[in-house]
């Protein structure tokens, strides 16, 4: 069984063994056809991934390794809020007529503040510190602005990112206010570990620990059958992640610079249901 599966599955299990049900309170997700959509959730659920070990990918069922490292370089590289800009179509419920998700994600990136050194973006700052400021404790980004909420199409989930390095190994934590478990929690977990693996590589270090904070971790009502059978899978042993070890620029990966060896599955939920 590979980490990820093992950590996968003791979550939802704390989850629908522990967890506080939302039915019947005032909630703000709904489902197409206008139900409530009513969660089991968990406070605080802490999970660590040791990326020096193995990749942090479900086995249960197939994550898409390209699709998901693409939306993560459309928030950090392209640093865009235009679904037109992505390859997939995960964010076009949130998105206007002209394709904007407002001022949410990737917008908050390319905004530049006055440093020191210089006028950088918030991804810019990161790169320069891991390459000037190793031991800084203060490397992090926050996409969670509050000023601009109100133009926010979707309040950011996971809005912070905060890098440490220790002997020259690159750790981080990834902050995040809501999740949706089945639908997401795999998906932020490979996209933020390729994010360590790519900033890492491209500042001369060691990949170290991904710590996934999650302050709402929930199933949906109409989840739970889903997550019961898929917990109950025999899981594959790890793949093994491979990342271009010929690019040296942050800017110029693209999601065909990474790939999976030896990566088996079980069979792929289809048709999730996704709350609104």
């Amino acid at each position: 069984m590979s980490l990820a599966d093992h950590i996968f599955i003791d979550m939802c299990n704390d989850i629908l063994t522990n967890g506080t049900s939302t039915e019947g309170e005032k909630v703000r997700p709904h489902w197409p056809d206008g139900t409530p959509a009513y969660t089991i959730k968990k406070f605080g659920m802490v999970n660590r991934y040791d990326l020096s070990k193995e990749f942090p990918i479900l086995t249960l069922r197939r994550t898409a390794l390209k699709s998901a490292t693409d939306e993560m370089l459309w928030i950090w590289q392209r640093k865009s809020n235009n679904i037109h800009d992505l390859n997939s179509h995960v964010w076009d419920e949130w998105a206007d007529e002209n394709g904007s998700i407002g001022k949410a994600y990737g917008y908050q990136m390319q905004v530049k503040h006055q440093y020191k050194e210089g006028m950088m973006d918030q991804v810019d700052r990161v790169i320069y510190d891991l390459k000037n400021n190793p031991f800084s404790r203060r490397i992090m980004t926050n996409i969670y602005v509050h000023q601009d909420l109100h133009e926010m199409n979707l309040y950011p989930c996971a809005y912070s990112m905060t890098f440490n390095v220790t002997t020259f190994t690159l750790n981080a934590i990834l902050n995040q206010r809501s999740q949706d478990v089945l639908a997401a929690n795999n998906w932020n977990v490979v996209q933020y570990a390729v994010l360590v693996h790519m900033l890492a590589q491209v500042c001369d270090m060691n990949v170290g620990e991904l710590v996934h904070v999650i302050a709402d971790a929930h199933i949906y009502d109409r989840h739970v059958d889903a997550i019961k059978e898929l917990i109950s899978r025999e899981p594959f042993p790890a793949p093994k992640f491979w990342l271009n070890p010929e690019i040296k620029d942050f800017y110029q990966f693209t999601p065909d610079d990474v790939k999976l060896e030896g990566y088996q599955t079980g069979e792929q939920i289809r048709d999730i249901p996704i709350a609104i």
